[in-house]
């Protein structure tokens, strides 16, 4: 590589640009809003579970070098077929949707007062017509949407940081930290590191002559550049959110603290202009979802283009249920399905950048089943309290704070690695 500082940034922005999901803006200020003087340790919950863990499974992609089925095959191969179909599924019915309520909700129903199911309709109808007509438009429009969203942003977040408002509210929440955590599974983005990751890595335009080595480093400097970006624009939403955080009330929705913070800061004509510039955004991530989702499917059946038609079809319908209903309602919705398959996500994404010696196919099953196992309470808790669950989670460390997974998980880890040393 004759220029690696140039090629570390073209790979670091390529990164970001994947993370940085415009559905996923209306997360940090509301945190904010809420974790008021303790946005500090918010942002801290928040950075490992939107930022770290996606990266780190970027890493563990580099090293894999393959696709989204190789990341569960050690568990077995019935498992990691029925883990990707858990995972398109979730990703048509929850975040693409979810595009479309927060489209609704900042560029749409503020100015013209329309219904959310017209918008949806209309919405998921061009979806489907960009799926089925693939155009290289949106990739060329995603390449200016990106950086103009990321000017914007910075102007708010500077503007609030040398504002005269100081932070007088106290925290709503019980353990900010751990919110922050749970607050991160919303932004899907482990899931999204492994779904197309791998399709980022492979298609990088690497030098022949460079080395596995070369090509790792890359990866890896450019991870780090990516999740720096993410780090200041999640850190200045979540921050000028507890700055601003008085001035909303406390029925304020997402989507309204993320416009009204955008008003206090640039006015009316800057909030206009980003709200436009995030339904664009929005509308390109439903279209790389849908499409995505489509081509897994046909892949599974000998590369039909009926199994093709049929996903988009089946997608875009779902985007047109699911995308009427406003965007709390579809965060709620998405709470068990993130309880359920996020644990298992991220504990996949750890042990694939383990050695080969340690990420043995037994040590992969005990975690994972351990891990499956003891996320069951988180999951079923999340639809429905129950006083039975909350009594098995009273035996169960940190379950509490839908954390049950991690110590066992751990322990497990640990216990199966000590075996295999003793049988070797």
């Amino acid at each position: 590589m004759k220029n690696p500082k140039k090629e570390i940034l073209i790979v670091g922005f390529a990164l970001f640009s994947m993370f940085f999901g415009a559905g996923n803006l209306i997360l940090p200020p509301f945190l904010g809003k809420n974790a008021a003087n303790a946005w500090l340790w918010v942002t801290l919950g928040f950075f490992i579970t939107a930022v770290f863990i996606p990266i780190l499974g970027i890493l563990a992609h580099a090293r894999l070098q393959g696709t989204m089925y190789d990341f569960g095959k050690k568990v077995s191969p019935t498992f990691s077929l029925i883990y990707c179909l858990i995972v398109y599924a979730i990703s048509v019915a929850l975040p693409a949707p979810r595009t479309a309520s927060v489209t609704h909700e900042m560029a749409i129903a503020p100015y013209f007062g329309t219904s959310s199911i017209l918008t949806s309709s209309i919405y998921f109808a061009l979806v489907f017509l960009f799926v089925m007509n693939r155009s290289k438009i949106l990739n060329i429009i995603g390449r200016f949407l990106t950086p103009l969203i990321i000017i914007i942003l910075l102007s708010i977040i500077c503007i609030g940081i040398f504002s005269t408002n100081t932070i007088t509210a106290i925290t709503s929440f019980k353990i900010p930290f751990v919110d922050g955590l749970l607050e991160g599974y919303q932004t899907f983005d482990a899931i999204g590191a492994v779904v197309i990751g791998g399709v980022l890595v492979i298609s990088m335009n690497f030098k022949k002559e460079a080395s596995f080595q070369e090509k790792r480093e890359l990866i890896t400097k450019s991870g780090l550049v990516a999740g720096l970006g993410l780090l200041i624009i999640y850190a200045g939403l979540i921050y000028n959110g507890a700055l601003f955080g008085s001035t909303f009330s406390e029925s304020a929705t997402r989507t309204e603290v993320l416009t009204g913070l955008s008003t206090k800061t640039l006015g009316n004509i800057g909030t206009t202009f980003l709200n436009v510039l995030v339904s664009l955004a929005c509308f390109t991530t439903a279209v790389g979802i849908i499409t995505g989702t489509s081509d897994y499917f046909k892949g599974l059946f000998d590369n039909s283009q009926k199994a093709y038609t049929i996903t988009a079809v089946i997608g875009s319908i779902l985007g047109v249920v699911m995308g009427q209903f406003d965007v709390h309602h579809i965060i709620h919705i998405a709470i068990p399905a993130l309880m359920f398959i996020y644990p298992i996500t991220i504990v996949l994404i750890l042990l694939n950048l383990l050695p080969e010696k340690m990420a043995t196919g037994r040590v992969f099953k005990a975690v994972v089943i351990a891990t499956l196992v003891f996320s069951i309470p988180d999951f079923f808790q999340s639809i429905a309290k129950s006083d039975s669950i909350t009594k098995i989670q009273e035996y169960i460390p940190l379950a509490k704070s839908n954390l049950g997974w991690v110590l066992p998980a751990l322990l497990t880890f640990i216990v199966t690695l000590f075996v295999k040393k003793q049988d070797d």
